[in-house]
């Protein structure tokens, strides 16, 4: 059986390269080994903020006096119901892939893909049963896992790596993260505001070392401030899972120090899953674990083509989705222009959340840029006090000479859904002075933006 387009992996650059293409009328099929929606429906984006909106509730019912009202009688997290309604909502997300993959006439082929030579793809099914496809064009979007360290492998018990930790039997009363990239720091904030005793652990000097220093300052003084411990230029040596509880042994400035907890959750990071796809017999080229690809996704085979977490780049959902489109659409004929992959926001959803645009300080000023800076604080925003959420700020970041909007770096209550402002703008170049003519609703959150941009032009009025 033959197809114009084979997409091996039907997560968030799957599943929207094969819905594109079947728009643009090519005949797709899909192969997927586990669950439709790959890692980010089912074991990464939406189940993960399942389980941190039940958090959210849980906080919010504790504290519920500060808003003026009663609640009689004990508030405790249901550990069970929470994983089942995060498994509920992933499962449910899954079957709305189903339902695009037959509006669409996607076909999905089940089993483990391999590339051939002479654009043919090798599929074995659960029975083991060989079939071979052949196809005009073939992308490979096969995401990636868990990394693992040589000194702290994976049991799933005591050991654990993201998937576990969304699934576990029991709440644990202890646990130690080790990474706080934005898997390890969701991760921390959930199981520390349900009750857990959380220890963070970071080799960097910052937690969410990615952002801006402000950004990872601040979010440390609030992890501290709920009670979690933090350890940054701080490095495991080893964990001892001989005892009832892990024994980890952490190397400071100050020395060693061994923490005990029930449970360790290694969150340092993603591999590719590259290994055994038929590249090396396909003659496709990789560079320190990932596909190497033109700016429209084509590898060093003709017809062949990568997407997704295995091509550099940030291993993100929508990234993923974006170059899907580009890809399919550049196989159309149609005029794409490549992505701006410094124009791509990313988002943490701790409390307080983080999302992020851009340049940081740090690096426009290392780029050799003039920089003007504004920020505003949430402590001065009305709607943050009437919420009730007043840690953190919005940061702006400016080109001094030409008003380009260099950067954003955001934290605080529900800032992810106020980052695309951002984006935007920068797509259309607006400058600084354009966002102070653009009146922001009073009270929200999102007028914070226009103060910090009105504080970076020597004209912020709340402050």
């Amino acid at each position: 059986m033959s197809y114009d387009i084979i997409i091996l992996g039907s997560g968030p650059g799957g599943y929207v390269a094969a819905i594109r293409a079947s728009q643009l009328g090519f005949n797709v099929a899909v192969v997927e080994r586990a669950e439709l929606g790959g890692i980010c429906l089912n074991w990464g984006c939406i189940p993960t903020k399942a389980l941190l909106k039940s958090a959210q509730v849980f906080h919010y019912t504790k504290h519920a006096s500060d808003y003026g009202v009663k609640i009689n009688g004990e508030i405790s997290p249901d550990f069970g119901a929470i994983v089942n309604r995060s498994r509920a909502v992933a499962d449910g997300m899954s079957k709305g892939i189903q339902f695009l993959f037959k509006k669409n006439k996607i076909e999905v082929l089940n089993g483990l893909a391999k590339v051939l030579p002479g654009k043919k793809v090798e599929v074995t099914d659960a029975e083991g049963k060989v079939t071979i496809y052949e196809s005009k064009n073939i992308i490979l979007a096969t995401g990636a896992r868990s990394r693992e360290l040589s000194n702290l492998p994976i049991d799933g018990k005591k050991i654990i790596g993201y998937r576990q930790a969304m699934t576990l039997e029991k709440q644990p009363q202890s646990m130690v993260v080790i990474g706080s990239g934005a898997i390890g720091s969701e991760f921390a904030h959930f199981y520390n505001t349900i009750g857990t005793k959380v220890t963070l652990i970071e080799m960097l000097p910052n937690i969410v070392p990615i952002e801006d220093e402000d950004v990872s300052k601040q979010l440390e003084r609030s992890f501290k401030k709920s009670g979690m411990k933090v350890y940054t230029s701080a490095t495991v040596e080893n964990v001892d899972t001989s005892g009832e509880l892990c024994k980890v042994t952490v190397k400071t400035s100050k020395g060693e120090e061994i923490i005990e907890a029930e449970i360790v959750l290694s969150a340092v990071g993603v591999s590719t899953n590259i290994e055994g796809i038929g590249l090396e017999e396909t003659g496709i080229k990789t560079e320190k674990g990932k596909v190497i690809v033109d700016d429209f996704y084509r590898t060093n085979v003709e017809g062949y083509y990568a997407i997704g977490d295995i091509v550099k780049g940030p291993a993100l959902a929508h990234v993923a989705s974006r170059e899907g489109i580009v890809c399919i659409e550049k196989i159309a004929g149609k005029e794409v222009e490549p992505i701006d992959y410094n124009n791509i926001p990313g988002c943490t959803y701790t409390y307080p959340e983080i999302a992020s645009v851009g340049f940081t300080e740090k690096a426009a000023i290392a780029a050799g840029y003039e920089i003007k800076v504004g920020k505003f604080p949430f402590t001065a925003s009305g709607k943050a006090s009437a919420s009730g959420f007043r840690d953190g700020f919005i940061k702006v970041i400016f080109d001094a000479k030409y008003g380009e909007w260099l950067g954003a770096h955001f934290i605080g209550e529900n800032v992810t859904e106020m980052i695309a402002e951002v984006v935007v703008a920068r797509t259309l170049e607006t400058t600084g002075h354009e966002i102070l003519r653009s009146i922001h609703p009073h009270p929200t959150m999102s007028e914070a933006i226009m103060e910090a941009v009105a504080a970076a032009y020597g004209e912020v009025i709340h402050l």
